[in-house]
């Protein structure tokens, strides 16, 4: 009665009632690619509360989240790092650092933002808060002081980043525990053409996967002195593979119980590693080329999306049996996919419908749809606090 008294009079003599503080832990946003823009979300009530726009080109767009979970920075594939505020709706600051790069990673302690590049090749090291540069860490290799591009960059315990080199076959460590002497640790003759790569969610091995050759490559990141070990080295050998029309994504692997399921390149086939030897378990058959291939948080589910022309099509894997239990039909262009923090609900990009569908993970029923323009990547603010997210 007391503050409903108050809040009258306030009222009455023209004066506002201050919004109430909100917390940031159901919030996310989704890309909108064709729009330099994205929509801020949140999952209690699967609403869009903000847009963000004037983001330069977005159209290999990633995210990571500060500490708080209130700032997302933004990396476009136009070279410009962002700095959104989701609660204030607001572009906090912007910087054009290179002229293309692919995505990014936060540190340990959430102090350094760090951007890896195509052109020029190598990897950039900012300020958190001001975005001011830190280091700048370029990809040279051979004797003639080759640039390469920067693939695969993650962060990883002791305020370290973790990045593959696609034109040297390179995999290499920077320990930023000093900000003002990285120290840059190298490990050449990895395979052909890392085109992606990943960190396990306890943050000990980087797995890179190779384009120009069979298998992948493995670093044990608590023992480095072992170097890198060839995982899957006789995976396809043999064997004709289908034309790539869209290069799968390693960072949306799946990891249930002891068991790992990452995308084929080439292949209409999900594959199955057994996380404590390293060795091939399983191979699913599945409807196309797989993209991302994405455990459900209690690891029960895997879900997963293809390549054109299969684009429209989820399938959805039980992680006990292996088998396929579910497809769906979304719609075209269904390029990307998030769950919420406990699983009960997934939200899909619908590029080529100008939509973002949320489903039910246990009955498989779409529950609502946000339009959005050419909407890409989904990323919730749970991530703010996983090792490579």
């Amino acid at each position: 009665m007391k503050r409903f008294f108050c809040c009258t009079l306030i009222a009455l003599l023209g004066g506002s009632v201050a919004a109430a503080p909100r917390g940031t832990g159901d919030l996310g946003l989704f890309i909108e690619r064709a729009s330099s823009s994205v929509q801020i979300i949140e999952t209690s009530g699967n609403t869009s509360i903000g847009r963000i726009e004037g983001l330069g080109d977005l159209s290999h767009a990633s995210v990571v989240y500060s500490r708080d979970a209130r700032y997302a920075y933004l990396f476009g594939r136009d070279g410009g790092l962002s700095k959104l505020d989701i609660l204030a709706a607001e572009l906090r600051g912007r910087t054009l650092q290179s002229g293309n790069s692919i995505g990014g990673a936060i540190s340990q302690d959430g102090r350094l933002v760090a951007v890896s590049n195509y052109k020029p090749g190598g990897v950039k090291i900012f300020n958190a808060d001001t975005l001011e540069l830190v280091a700048d860490i370029p990809a040279t290799f051979g004797d003639s002081g080759q640039r390469s591009k920067v693939i695969g960059l993650v962060d990883a315990p002791g305020q370290k980043f973790v990045f593959a080199l696609w034109d040297a076959g390179e995999i290499w460590v920077v320990d930023m525990s000093d900000p003002a002497n990285p120290s840059v640790e190298k490990f050449t003759n990895i395979g052909l053409n890392p085109y992606d790569a990943l960190i396990t969610p306890d943050g000990r091995y980087y797995i890179a996967g190779l384009f120009g050759e069979d298998g992948m490559a493995l670093l044990d990141l608590w023992n480095p002195s072992a170097g890198v070990q060839r995982i899957l080295p006789n995976y396809g050998k043999g064997e004709q593979k289908l034309p790539v029309y869209k290069m799968p994504h390693l960072e949306g692997w799946a990891v249930a119980g002891d068991l790992a399921f990452v995308p084929a390149v080439g292949r209409h086939e999900v594959l199955v590693i057994n996380m404590r030897t390293w060795q091939e378990a399983a191979r699913i058959k599945v409807h196309g080329q797989p993209i991302f291939v994405m455990a459900r948080p209690d690891g029960r589910q895997v879900w997963v999306n293809f390549a054109l022309p299969d684009n429209d099509t989820i399938q959805v894997i039980d992680t006990q049996t292996l088998a396929v239990i579910q497809q769906l039909k979304p719609g075209k262009g269904v390029l990307h996919m998030e769950f919420e923090p406990r699983g009960e609900e997934v939200w899909l990009s619908v590029r080529d419908e100008n939509r973002v569908d949320i489903y039910d993970t246990a009955s498989f029923e779409r529950k609502t749809s946000i339009t959005a323009t050419k909407p890409s990547g989904i990323f919730f603010t749970a991530r703010a606090h996983r090792i490579g997210l």
